[in-house]
């Protein structure tokens, strides 16, 4: 007869790595909202856990709400974009390594996304990255000084496809205030989705917010730019015949 197999069970809060991004960084500090993103429960592979376990005290933090950030210091003085969700970070280390002179602060809340672009970052010998785990928002709204960021990347956020979801996609009126506010005047806000009818509220909302300006002389959507790299998974919906819409909106003022 086998023994009972021993369950550990981590205390709430605690990283899932010794070290490395904390489950729920904000934990009370903040006031619970609806989210615009979901946690996705994937497997981290040992390369993706060694990389959290060795460079996230290096090279990442944790959207705790509580301190005002120098991304000066952080970054030795380069311009910083944040990039809100990253998926699993190649594209993300390929525009690093194409710009080192742009420093990039990437914001997701998958681990095995965050283990992998630190892995990636490393291999690469980038020094332009910095990986934040937690909510965009409360990194805006409570760790960013106003007129922060050079631009800000928001590629194939979740659709939210049900019309009851919709209140939770990212790209509304709300969240552009709040952005505006971060991004010094000038700066582009670079949005891309393959999903038609998010497309149309990111292009409906943008154009009707008084802190931004279409790049494009005529209106709607931009080609998509040369810094902006083709995805593996942008690349399997161009060969199901997805349409991506880039849109570009510059910080007015």
């Amino acid at each position: 007869m086998s023994s009972p197999r021993t369950v550990t069970v981590r205390p709430k809060g605690e990283p899932r790595f010794p070290g490395g991004p904390a489950a729920d960084p904000a934990g009370s500090h903040h006031e619970r909202r609806i989210r615009s993103f979901q946690p996705r429960r994937s497997r981290v592979t040992t390369g993706q856990g060694e990389a959290l376990q060795r460079l996230w005290p290096v090279w990442g933090l944790d959207i705790d709400g509580l301190r005002t950030l120098d991304l000066g210091e952080m970054f030795d003085g380069l311009p910083v974009v944040l990039e809100i969700g990253f998926g699993m970070g190649e594209a993300t280390a390929r525009m690093a390594e194409a710009d080192p002179g742009t420093g990039i602060l990437a914001v997701d809340v998958h681990t095995p996304g965050q283990g992998n672009l630190l892995g990636l970052a490393d291999r690469a010998g980038l020094t332009n990255v910095r990986v934040a785990n937690g909510d965009a928002i409360i990194l805006l709204r409570e760790m960013l000084a106003p007129d922060a960021l050079d631009g800000l990347r928001v590629y194939f956020p979740d659709p939210w496809p049900k019309k009851r979801h919709h209140k939770r996609r990212l790209i509304q009126p709300e969240f552009l205030t709040l952005a505006a506010s971060r991004m010094k005047p000038g700066a582009v806000l670079h949005c891309a989705t393959d999903w038609e009818p998010y497309a149309e509220q990111m292009l409906e909302v943008l154009t009707d917010h008084p802190d931004f300006d279409n790049t494009e002389p005529a209106g709607g959507y931009a080609p998509r730019p040369a810094f902006r790299p083709l995805t593996r998974f942008e690349g399997q919906g161009l060969d199901k015949g997805h349409v991506v819409h880039d849109l570009l909106f510059r910080r007015a003022g």
